[in-house]
């Protein structure tokens, strides 16, 4: 039988979130958490108009709405995915960076240039 896709039931503004998340952390400068496979995340970006740069990839401001929302932090702290110090920091734990949201290619958008 093929493995639950979203086995831990996360809403859709979760799953956004932790697609950021996860992309935050896959950035050259992203720092090494405390434990094994975690990345501390210590800055969130801002957007500017209707979007935000990260990385390398433009996401819609209205994908990111959980970045500045304490009770999705909460939700995927509940769910062992990231531990937090909303809004200073948090650290992507390794399951949440494991985690298949299926919103890559959905939120994170690449120039074809």
């Amino acid at each position: 039988m093929p493995a639950k896709r979203n086995p831990l039931n996360l809403n859709p503004l979760q799953l956004k979130t932790l697609t950021l998340l996860q992309a935050l952390a896959a950035l050259p400068d992203a720092k090494p958490g405390e434990a094994e496979g975690s990345v501390l995340l210590t800055s969130l970006p801002d957007p500017h108009g209707d979007h935000f740069h990260l990385g390398d990839a433009i996401v819609a401001a209205k994908d990111a709405t959980g970045l500045r929302n304490p009770a999705v932090w909460t939700a995927l702290e509940r769910k062992g995915l990231v531990k937090t110090q909303f809004p200073e920091s948090a650290t992507l734990l390794a399951a949440g960076r494991d985690y298949d949201t299926g919103l890559k290619d959905a939120i994170l958008h690449h120039a074809s240039h």
